[in-house]
């Protein structure tokens, strides 16, 4: 059932707010590593984390089995040698941990203006049906791809997505997450099929899917109800990712891509993940 105004409206602060905890932590991360010692940065990293645990507390409905909040408990851990979670882990990788956790909290709060049914005193918590589960997402996230040449090229682009991401190679991060989020939307507009994709504006005279524009493809699939409405958050850098590569080849990007657009990206990509396989 289609979620209300006020919904709308409570599901758009905390993604507002959410963004807010996002960039703090992405500031807090640099100033510890460039002096990890220094009592301000603790000191307000302290301040972040406690207001990170109060959105992620009423995100999860107060439950502690909650898969956010238990991602939000796990991300102060360090893993020994053997696998075992042991006490310790620096300041500055909680950090990048708990931004991983809201940018999951992003994604699932973007999936719901499509009116997924939410219960608990909050009409944003993330204690609904499918949200709520008590178990993390799979470890394979693209099994419910038809092709399946093309499952493990785009596993490990997501992997290489992520790791572009920490290292702070943001134009490869955003160029890797489009190129996922291409390739799926494009294997499910295939599946579906033309004949059934007529109704939803695809190019006139134009019967190849592969040829369409990204902007055309990602319309046409909301159109069609093969996706929902994520997209709409994509920046413009990414809508225009192909067209901004470089003349020499080398794949680079010629606009200059923030970190935000980065994680944008990423977060649109894990919307349309959970759009395109609902039972995640």
């Amino acid at each position: 059932m289609p979620i209300d105004d006020s919904q709308r409206a409570q599901i758009e602060t905390y993604l507002s707010h959410l963004d807010g905890l996002i960039s703090r932590g992405c500031q807090l991360r640099d100033a510890l590593a460039t002096d990890p010692l220094s009592v301000s940065p603790i000191a307000a990293t302290r301040a972040w984390q406690e207001d990170c645990g109060v959105t992620i507390n009423q995100l999860s409905g107060g439950s502690k089995a909650h898969w956010l909040a238990r991602s939000f408990s796990a991300a102060f851990l360090m893993r020994s040698a053997d696998g075992r979670a042991v006490e310790g882990a620096a300041p500055a990788e909680i950090v990048t941990r708990l931004i991983d956790v809201l940018e999951q909290a992003v994604a699932t709060l973007s999936g719901m203006g499509d009116g997924t049914s939410v219960s608990g005193s909050s009409p944003a918590s993330l204690s609904s049906s499918q949200s709520a589960s008590h178990e993390a997402p799979p470890p394979h996230l693209f099994d419910f791809v038809h092709n399946p040449e093309l499952r493990p090229v785009v596993e490990q682009a997501y992997i290489d997505s992520r790791r572009a991401l920490e290292q702070k190679d943001y134009d490869l991060a955003l160029r890797t997450s489009c190129g996922i989020l291409e390739a799926i939307v494009t294997d499910a507009l295939e599946h579906k099929g033309l004949t059934a994709l007529a109704v939803a504006g695809t190019p006139a005279g134009n019967i190849n899917i592969a040829d369409w524009s990204f902007n055309t493809r990602l319309a046409v699939a909301e159109k069609a109800g093969v996706i929902r409405n994520g997209c709409a958050r994509l920046p413009a850098v990414a809508r225009t990712y192909r067209d901004q590569s470089d003349a020499d080849g080398d794949g680079a990007s010629k606009a200059t891509v923030s970190e935000r657009d980065a994680r944008l990206a990423g977060q649109v990509l894990r919307v349309v993940l959970r759009d395109l396989d609902p039972g995640r």
